[in-house]
């Protein structure tokens, strides 16, 4: 593969941190980014599935693309989800964040409206007809009910120039295969479910989005520079050392328990939005979500 890539690595998956009080804590958020980059993230996300995005107002969207790239000051790519299930929309918020100075966009699969695969199709060629950048596709069908397939998305990186990667949380190794074995020159691969990185790696991934990432940015790295270098032997040893907390993240909806990890960390408030709700301190699922971060960290998470 070309060195060309969107990035190789590591890329957060942002959640966005909220005051009690149900406000953008903009000095959490300006904290996490800067904790991401000092342990060695290759790229961040905001406004993921992981940043809560369907509750974030637009003027709040607008707020956080500029502390990110801000915070950022070009030390790695920023890229901003952009993609709903209204192309007129997404074309508006991708037009918004490339006015912002992001980096790359993603654009999920539309949710809901169950496009057909050419729909799908229209709708990342409309969005970058109107915004120039680097798209990264998002496949998470768990989420939307619909499906990228991998000669979609094959045709779109052929087709549309500015179409350079996928984020493949499908968990379907068939589609992770045909994707890596038919991928042109310049076309990252990333796992968007942690505990298939290494695998994805080992096929000839570039890395992940990553939720963990949020509170031990440096394990999650470690592994993925060891598997990208091909020191497998490291990269099993750090799998199997973070698949507990690798699980733990989906104990419950995400972001609900990384959230209440780094607040338990003390670095933001456990708040989610409406309809999500954070865990009760005594649920004995919160219980076993911190358990399974105290291995990976320098304090016991209680």
């Amino acid at each position: 593969m070309s060195d060309d890539l969107l990035f190789r690595g590591v890329a957060p998956a942002l959640v966005t941190p909220f005051t009690a009080d149900d406000t953008l804590d903009e000095a959490g958020f300006r904290r996490l980014i800067d904790h991401q980059i000092e342990g060695g993230v290759s790229a961040l996300v905001v406004l993921g599935t992981t940043g809560e995005n369907p509750t974030v107002t637009d003027d709040e969207r607008r707020r956080l693309v500029d502390w990110a790239v801000d915070t950022t000051d070009g030390r790695v790519p920023v890229i901003v989800g952009t993609g709903t299930n209204n192309t007129d929309q997404s074309v508006a918020f991708s037009e918004a964040a490339v006015a912002a100075g992001a980096d790359a966009l993603l654009v999920v699969g539309p949710y809901y409206n169950k496009p057909s695969q050419a729909g799908f199709a229209a709708h990342v060629k409309t969005i970058a007809d109107a915004a120039d950048a680097p798209i990264l596709l998002y496949n998470v069908p768990g989420r939307t009910s619909f499906n990228i397939a991998p000669e979609t998305a094959l045709h779109l990186a052929e087709d549309v120039p500015q179409v350079a990667g996928i984020k493949e949380a499908s968990g379907e190794v068939n589609q992770l295969s045909d994707l890596l074995a038919h991928r042109p020159d310049g076309f990252g691969v990333y796992s968007g479910d942690d505990e298939m990185t290494l695998p994805l790696v080992a096929m000839g991934g570039d890395g992940a989005v990553s939720v963990i990432s949020n509170a031990v940015p440096e394990p999650f790295c470690d592994l993925v520079a060891a598997a990208l270098a091909g020191d497998f032997e490291t990269a099993r040893r750090r799998h199997t050392e973070l698949l507990p907390a690798m699980r733990a993240c989906f104990l419950e909806t995400n972001p609900i328990p990384i959230k209440d990890v780094c607040a338990a960390l003390g670095r933001m408030e456990p708040h989610v939005r409406l309809p999500l709700t954070a865990m009760d301190e005594r649920s004995p699922v919160r219980q076993r979500v911190l358990s399974a971060f105290d291995a990976l960290l320098d304090v016991t998470v209680a």
